[in-house]
């Protein structure tokens, strides 16, 4: 599987689990129909506007058609299933899982299109963190809270790790789809054991 392959399918991955976790920050939230609509294609469409931005590029969800019917078939599963309704313990991990599974698949995105375009070491690890913390960020600042990326349990770090492992299978010449998948399952693994042994970064002890 070529790299154009590889970000195509991350970048599917990442649209369907977005959406679906902006979405349930929509119904937390208690948006309206509209506001759910916003929180889910912001979510999983604003990283990708910023990561394109950056490659100085019309955005993809400009002019492919494939990131908004994916955004528009995500939303339609999720009233079908009545998403909406489920016991708040159930939705909880069903948010945790579909955040992290788009958080590893729009790091390897931004990680792999930084390498195609030549960026250096601190250029791959920015744009990477931007194609995945990008439109939760969108999300949190419009619905009026702080942004997951700076109080959440090894949100951001996931971002950068995912990027200098890439990195690291470039240097290496281990780059290919079993590379890739080897760093995605492990970042998955990663973020779901920081979520579940409360894993946090150092925070400065103010008192």
């Amino acid at each position: 599987m070529t790299h154009i392959d590889l970000i195509v399918v991350a970048d599917i991955l990442g649209i369907v689990a977005f959406t679906l976790s902006g979405f349930l920050v929509g119904v937390r939230n208690n948006l309206d129909l509209l506001g759910l609509i916003i929180s889910a294609s912001l979510t999983a469409l604003g990283g990708g506007v910023v990561r394109d931005v950056i490659l100085d590029r019309t955005p993809f969800a400009f002019n492919e058609y494939y990131p908004a019917l994916t955004v528009i078939t995500t939303i339609a599963v999720a009233f079908a299933f009545r998403l909406y309704h489920r016991e708040q313990i159930e939705r909880q991990w069903l948010f945790v899982i579909s955040d992290t599974i788009g958080l590893v698949a729009f790091s390897i995105t931004g990680a792999l299109l930084a390498i195609a375009a030549d960026f250096n070491f601190f250029g791959v690890i920015i744009l990477s963190f931007l194609t995945a913390i990008g439109g939760g960020v969108l999300r949190d600042i419009l619905i009026n809270q702080v942004p997951a990326v700076l109080v959440s349990d090894f949100y951001g770090s996931i971002a950068l790790i995912v990027s200098i492992l890439l990195l690291l299978l470039v240097s290496l010449g281990w780059m290919g789809t079993f590379g890739v998948a080897s760093v995605a399952g492990f970042a998955i693994i990663l973020r779901l054991l920081a979520y579940l042994k409360q894993w946090h970064l150092p925070k400065l002890n103010t008192d």
